[in-house]
């Protein structure tokens, strides 16, 4: 395995932690800027929907222009904004911090897996590709409870100076250690747009952008939720963090391993499914001994992200020939969906109880539950008749 993929995935892990760090530093921005839980929980929602269209945007932008230069501007915006967050004085100079990151943190996450599937031989293309999104996951076992820990400790805006300086940190690697990539074809966005006129196609995305709200209607405002119901200090709370990442992680490779052992429809169907009881039972499970609450949340937590392997495999599954505009298009849908979940669980735990926002996310994901339903009772699709027109 080619050493610089690892350096991708670093890069990955640090995009991870900024976009993922602020449900958990949440009360400490509100506070800071003297604003409500919910307003200060837009921050999530922003950062999310213009992570979802800037990355197909971006590519088309920057096709014809050498890759390791292009990274290297990526990163450098990403450092500038977490400057910015440092530095902020406002709510807004903070919002415009995050517009920043989302812009160039999508950018390097998509660079980094089509940069680390060139950077192998095509038999390690796959593995090369794990290694980079271990990177994201991995941000939340450890970026994620690494950063609440500097937060409480240290102050919010510590968290960004970390971040900046590993940014900084990786510009000088990639930029001594990475060789040169000239641009690869990058398929235009009328094109992709196009995959989504299927029925089949369009139900698998309906259902991603509503599992991924009905989870972050809840999991954006976890910190207050596990504040309110428990009365947990700001040490349990990283350590509960910390459980959760550990499960998120295992249970993405559950997901995969559902998905071959089971097919990818009756696994999509079957975790998604489960995912729901799980959201139903979460607010029910504070009336019972911590401990069992945490044994209730690690399964919600590993369903949670089984969701993805599993789903994209569909995708592959169902589309006979070339499936990428199909899996890019439904990583957009995704960080609209959280977008839109972080966005009306500001507005639930703004008028009530935070419990109120896992019945609701439970709601969300039960329509995701439908429209996958419905995609798995279409026909496949060739995505040679969508590149045709």
């Amino acid at each position: 395995m080619n050493h610089k993929v690892y350096i991708l995935a670093i890069a990955s892990f640090v995009v991870g932690t900024v976009e993922l760090i602020l449900g958990g530093i949440l009360d400490l921005i509100a506070s800071s800027f003297q604003v409500s839980i919910a307003k200060a929980g837009y921050l999530i929602s922003i950062f999310s929907l213009v992570y979802a269209v800037s990355a197909p945007v971006l590519l088309n932008i920057t096709a014809k222009f050498e890759r390791k230069k292009v990274y290297l501007w990526a990163l450098f915006i990403f450092l500038l904004s977490n400057i910015v967050a440092l530095a902020s004085t406002s709510y807004s100079m903070l919002m415009v911090s995050r517009v920043l990151a989302a812009m160039s943190g999508s950018f390097i996450i998509v660079l980094s897996t089509t940069m680390a599937s060139r950077l192998v031989k095509p038999e390690y293309q796959g593995r090369a590709l794990g290694i980079v999104f271990m990177g994201i996951s991995a941000s939340l076992v450890f970026g994620i409870p690494i950063g609440i820990f500097i937060g409480n400790t240290f102050g919010w805006r510590e968290v960004f100076i970390l971040i900046a300086l590993l940014t900084a940190v990786i510009m000088v690697i990639v930029a001594i250690s990475m060789e040169r990539l000239e641009p690869a074809p990058v398929v235009p966005i009328k094109q992709q747009l196009n995959a989504l006129r299927n029925t089949k196609m369009l139900s698998i995305h309906i259902a991603t952008f509503f599992v991924l709200a009905g989870h972050l209607t809840l999991y954006a405002y976890f910190t207050p939720f596990l504040q309110e119901t428990f009365g947990l200090s700001s040490g349990m709370v990283t350590l509960v963090y910390g459980i959760f990442g550990l499960a998120a992680v295992a249970g993405g490779g559950l997901g995969g391993v559902l998905s071959d052992k089971l097919g990818a429809p009756t696994a999509v169907i079957g975790i998604i499914g489960a995912f729901f009881l799980s959201m139903v039972a979460l607010p029910f499970a504070v009336k019972l001994p911590f401990i069992l609450f945490l044994i209730v949340m690690t399964v919600w937590s590993a369903l949670s992200w089984a969701v993805s392997p599993a789903q994209n495999n569909l995708i592959i599954q169902s589309a006979k020939g070339n499936p990428d505009v199909l899996i890019s298009t439904n990583v957009a849908i995704s960080h609209l969906g959280i977008a839109a979940g972080s966005y009306v669980g500001g507005i639930i735990i703004n008028g009530y109880s935070s419990l109120f926002n896992g019945w609701v996310g439970s709601i969300l994901v039960l329509l995701g539950l439908l429209a996958t339903v419905i995609a798995v009772t279409r026909p496949s699709i060739s995505t040679s008749s969508i590149h045709s027109k």
